[in-house]
Order: C-alpha cells, then structure tokens, then sequence
C-alpha cells in the first residue's frame, strides 16, 4: 500500500516513519506537481488554526484514494465537518503507530475512521431516527452468521466499546478482540466498526 503525507513542511512526525517507513513526504506548495497513482492512502496534516478545505483543495483527489486528516487538535465537530467534505477518517497527528497502521486498513478498505465517542453519538442519532421511520423490523439475523463470542463482541464495538474495553470485560487479548472483529467483518460483509454498529442497531446497509 502507497502512502503519501501532506504537509507545509517535509519533516515528518516520528511515528509516521514507524508505522509508514516508505511513505512519500508532499510539501502542500508542490502538492500539484504530484500524481497519486495506485492503491494507498493520502494523509494531510490539518495543523492548529488551518481550514479543512484550505488543507484539502491542495490536494487532487481524482485518483480515488481515501484522504485521512492528521489532526493537531481533533475534535468531534472537525470530524464532522471532515466526513462532510468526503474525508475518510480523522485521527491525532500524534497517534501511535499501531493506530495509524489500523487507520491505513480501514480507510483503505472503504471504510470510515471516527473516534469512540463520536461512533457512540452517530449510532445513537441512527437508532433514534430508525425508531420514529422503522423501515424494517429490527432483527438479530446478524447473530445468527456469528459464534457466541463474536456476537459478544459485536454487541460490545456497538455499544461503543474500545479494543482494550472489550478484552478486559471478556477477560481476552486485545490480539484476540481483533481477530474476532476480523472474522466478524468478513461474515456480516461490513468495513468498519461504524457499519458494524449500524448493522446491529437495525439499519440495512
């Protein structure tokens, strides 16, 4: 996978280094000179004080690949404004590698990156419409393509629970919680944790 980071500088964080050792520095004043060919992933830093469609309207998105803003101060309402704009997830500029290599999965397989918090307001704001316009009968037919502990766990990422809070109340790995999230995603034909949870709280996707 290609990656390519955006930024006014060409002097990259640490710890994008480590998760994205090949990755190709772009000074955003060059950034048309550059043509993003292949399968990969445009990151572009936002730093404090910046426009999101400033920082975005620099970059040629005609290649299709998913765009993921690198947040000096990522808040929910940035997010939104993000996603708004085609953005395919938000996540701190600082994030730890494993984090940034996880992003890299999900966005590149045409999924969303939203934080916990955010993941719990929009499922909940679903739910609460599915419930004044029911088009469909909320049904566990998911559970059935599922064992007794991916449904566990399934249960638990749509109530907005993290890796970490999964493998402390199921007394498991984290390693094991992702692996679980895996199989899930392959055997409900889902992306992310954001379609799984819709999935679970009655919306057809």
């Amino acid at each position: 996978m290609l990656h390519w980071i955006v930024d006014i500088g060409d002097n990259p964080v640490p710890t994008w280094l480590e998760a994205m050792p090949v990755a190709r520095m772009v000074r955003r004043a060059g950034v048309h000179d550059v043509r993003y060919e292949g399968p990969g992933v445009i990151w572009c830093r936002l730093r404090s004080g910046e426009s999101i469609a400033g920082v975005l309207a620099a970059v040629d998105r005609a290649g299709g690949q998913p765009v993921v803003l690198l947040c000096d101060e990522p808040d929910e309402t940035l997010t939104m404004q993000a996603l708004a704009l085609g953005v395919a997830g938000c996540c701190n500029t600082h994030a730890a590698p494993d984090v940034l290599r996880q992003v890299a999965l999900v966005v590149a397989n045409g999924g969303l990156w939203v934080g916990q918090s955010l993941l719990r307001k929009l499922v909940g704001a679903t739910s609460h419409r599915l419930g004044q316009h029911p088009l469909e009968a909320k049904n566990d037919e998911w559970s059935m393509l599922l064992s007794e502990r991916e449904v566990q766990v399934a249960k638990l990422v749509a109530g907005g629970s993290s890796n970490r809070e999964i493998a402390e109340q199921l007394a498991i790995t984290e390693r094991t919680v992702k692996a679980h999230l895996t199989a899930i995603f392959e055997k409900l034909g889902v992306r992310d944790r954001l379609q799984l949870s819709l999935r679970i709280n009655g919306l057809k996707i």
